[in-house]
C-alpha cells in the first residue's frame, strides 16, 4: 500500500476507557497534523464504523470487550484497503509486540510511554513506517510451543488428549474458573483464540 502523505491524518480511537478517549482527543486536538475520524469503545464497534467511515490510522487498545485487538487485526487481514493499526496498551506482556506485528499491526506503544510519543508514531505510520520495540524477528514464525513453560505444555497436552475443563480442574486441584484463567493465558502465548486452535497447534507440533 502506498504511503499516505495527506494532512491532516485522520485518526480513529478505539479503547474501552473513556478516560483514554478524552486524553487522546485532547492530544490530537492540539496538533494540526491530525483530525479525529471517530471513536469506538471496542473492536466490534470499530469494525462496524469502518463500513461507513474512513480513517488513515487507528489507535487501538489490546484488551477490549466483544472484539479485542487480536480479533480486529485478524478481521482486517483480508481487506485490501484498511487503516494502519497502532496498538496502544497498558498490558505488560512482553510477547504482545511480537504478536501484534505477526498479525499485521503497524506499530506498538505502551501506555507507560509519554503520550507525545504517540503523535510521532502516528506520523511515522501514516507515512508508511512500522514502529515497534526491539524484536527478534526470527521468532515471529518460530515454534509457538517453545514459549510455554513445562506446566503450560502439560496443560496443552491434556487439552490435546480431550480433557474437559472440569477434568483439568480435578487433576490440578483447582476450580474450573482457575482453569479457564490459565487457558486464557495459554491461548495468549500461542496467539490462538480458543481450545480448538490450541489443540490443532499441539497436534501439528507432534508431527
Amino acid at each position: 500500500m502506498a504511503a499516505r502523505t495527506k494532512l491532516p491524518i485522520e485518526v480513529a480511537l478505539v479503547d474501552k476507557s473513556p478516560l483514554v478517549h478524552a486524553a487522546l482527543k485532547s492530544l490530537l486536538a492540539h496538533d494540526e497534523r491530525f483530525s479525529l475520524a471517530f471513536v469506538a469503545s471496542d473492536g466490534e464497534r470499530f469494525l462496524d464504523a469502518l463500513e461507513r467511515l474512513h480513517c488513515d490510522v487507528a489507535v487501538m487498545g489490546w484488551v477490549m470487550p466483544y472484539k479485542d485487538g487480536r480479533a480486529v487485526l485478524e478481521a482486517l487481514a483480508g481487506r485490501p484497503e484498511r487503516p494502519r493499526i497502532v496498538i496502544y496498551t497498558g498490558d505488560p506482556d512482553p510477547a504482545l509486540p511480537r504478536q501484534a506485528m505477526a498479525l499485521g499491526a503497524a506499530a506498538f506503544l505502551s501506555k507507560r510511554e509519554p503520550p507525545e510519543r504517540l503523535l510521532d508514531i502516528l506520523t511515522a505510520v501514516a507515512h508508511g513506517q512500522m514502529v515497534f520495540p526491539f524484536l527478534d524477528v526470527r521468532s515471529l514464525h518460530a515454534d509457538p510451543l517453545g514459549r510455554l513453560s513445562p506446566r503450560e505444555r502439560e496443560l496443552l497436552g491434556s487439552l490435546g488428549t480431550g480433557c474437559t475443563n472440569a477434568e483439568l480442574a480435578r487433576a490440578l486441584g483447582v476450580s474450573v474458573n482457575t482453569v479457564k484463567f490459565h487457558l486464557r493465558n495459554l491461548f495468549d502465548k500461542l496467539g490462538v483464540r480458543n481450545r480448538a486452535q490450541a489443540v490443532q497447534l499441539w497436534h501439528e507440533a507432534r508431527r
